[in-house]
């Protein structure tokens, strides 16, 4: 479904964009290390528990040389018991309705900036145009959109 969002335009000039008001989905799972940019991300069917531990699996098999903190949300399907957390993976949970303080949330705030006015053929084609802004992203402008300052304070603290 596209997004309507604001756009410049001349005074007394409304914008026009075409709307598409279909409800097929997929989902997009993503982890960014926010003081390198280092990141991962896959493209699922379904926002559950069995493909949350698809994409848990996916990022431990990635990441085995060193003990990993995934900052999550509280969404059911994080805290399951279903959930079989690898070894050097450990979950670190955002109080309550606060996305503001999880990374990839502006991360993915800037995707759908940059695919929600466009209108899409097919799943397929939104999600080559998802891969197409995934990989134009540098591992600067990842860092740079999820390394808030408690952070950067926090390897700080860790390093000395």
């Amino acid at each position: 479904m596209s997004s309507v969002r604001r756009r410049l335009t001349l005074k007394g000039v409304k914008p026009r964009a075409l709307c598409q008001h279909e409800f097929d989905n997929f989902y997009l799972y993503g982890a960014v290390e926010p003081l390198t940019g280092d990141s991962l991300f896959l493209e699922l069917p379904y926002l559950d528990s069995e493909n949350f531990q698809i994409f848990i699996n996916y990022f431990a098999e990635h990441h085995k040389e060193s003990l990993n903190l995934l900052v999550l949300d509280n969404g059911s399907f994080h805290k399951t018991p279903k959930i079989r957390r690898p070894e050097h993976v450990r979950f670190v949970f955002t109080p309550p309705y606060t996305p503001e303080v999880s990374p990839i949330e502006r991360v993915f705030e800037d995707v759908k900036e940059k695919v929600s006015i466009a209108v899409y053929e097919s799943l397929d084609e939104l999600s080559d145009r998802l891969c197409e802004v995934i990989q134009g992203y540098r591992a600067q402008q990842l860092s740079s959109l999820t390394s808030y300052g408690f952070f950067r304070k926090g390897a700080e603290a860790v390093s000395l």
